[in-house]
């Protein structure tokens, strides 16, 4: 009797109670709930980030992209109104092939006539974009609107410094050597010593001049002058052992006629 009674005694003691029971199981529902539910907070909020990220770049324009690309850091964004006015387009519709087709991808218009292009024929049309755009983008910038938006790229230094000494990094604005397509490559002009230069990236080196034209920076100092800085009157002189070295063009006259030509 003695044993059974102890058996029971020892089997009460280490059975737990139902209200133990749900003490713990409350203490682990306050604890691992809130963990689960800031977990869910978390994907919900990157699922709605990526959402969010995938939606800008669908909805970036063909304008945006071009101008966002590395080495078109001259470019402005054009208006879409100034490309939709085909008076501002005059002329340039048999300068530029698949004219029709570059022109709707430079405005986002899907054409009912892609499907039929082949891949060669659509890098064709995006080269073409490439090209219009620019040709468009050198008439622009002589506009109101085109010189506003150069002026905050000017003033941000996009368009890079000048590389003599003597003009203290003065910033630059781009500018062709001719009008006419493919004929020179892009240089940037300084107006503090009214010079041009290469760019200094290999990428801008390569754009063409004629997608800014000869008359932008020029009409630019004109339409801002306060921009115009005082032109540099520092020249550098070569010199040997401190000596200047003469100008092998320049005649130097006998001594008899210096002389005379100093005497009063």
């Amino acid at each position: 009797m003695t044993s059974r009674e102890n058996m029971k005694d020892i089997a009460t003691a280490t059975k737990p109670s139902s209200r133990n029971e749900i003490a713990l199981d409350e203490t682990a529902d306050a604890c691992f709930p809130a963990k689960t539910k800031y977990l869910d907070q978390e994907t919900e909020s990157t699922e709605a980030s990526s959402d969010d990220s995938s939606a800008d770049e669908e909805e970036q324009s063909w304008i945006s992209w071009f101008c966002s690309l590395k080495g078109n850091e001259f470019f402005c964004e054009v208006d879409e109104e100034y490309i939709q006015d085909d008076f501002n387009l005059s002329g340039l519709s048999s300068m530029v092939p698949y004219y029709d087709y570059a022109l709707d991808l430079i405005l986002d218009v899907e054409s009912p006539n892609d499907d039929m292009l082949t891949e060669q024929q659509h890098e064709l049309v995006e080269s073409a974009a490439e090209m219009l755009y620019g040709l468009i983008h050198a008439r622009y910038i002589l506009t109101s609107r085109g010189m506003v938006a150069m002026l905050e790229k000017y003033k941000q230094c996009h368009f890079g410094r000048c590389p003599r000494v003597y003009c203290n990094n003065h910033p630059c604005l781009p500018v062709g050597a001719s009008d006419v397509f493919r004929t020179a490559t892009v240089k940037i002009f300084c107006p503090k010593c009214e010079d041009i230069y290469f760019p200094r990236s290999k990428y801008q080196g390569n754009i063409d001049g004629a997608y800014f034209g000869t008359t932008f920076p020029h009409l630019f100092l004109m339409t801002y002058g306060y921009l115009k800085p005082q032109k540099s009157s520092v020249t550098y002189s070569p010199r040997i052992f401190g000596f200047k070295i003469r100008d092998p063009n320049q005649v130097l006259l006998p001594v008899a006629d210096r002389t005379a030509s100093s005497e009063p």
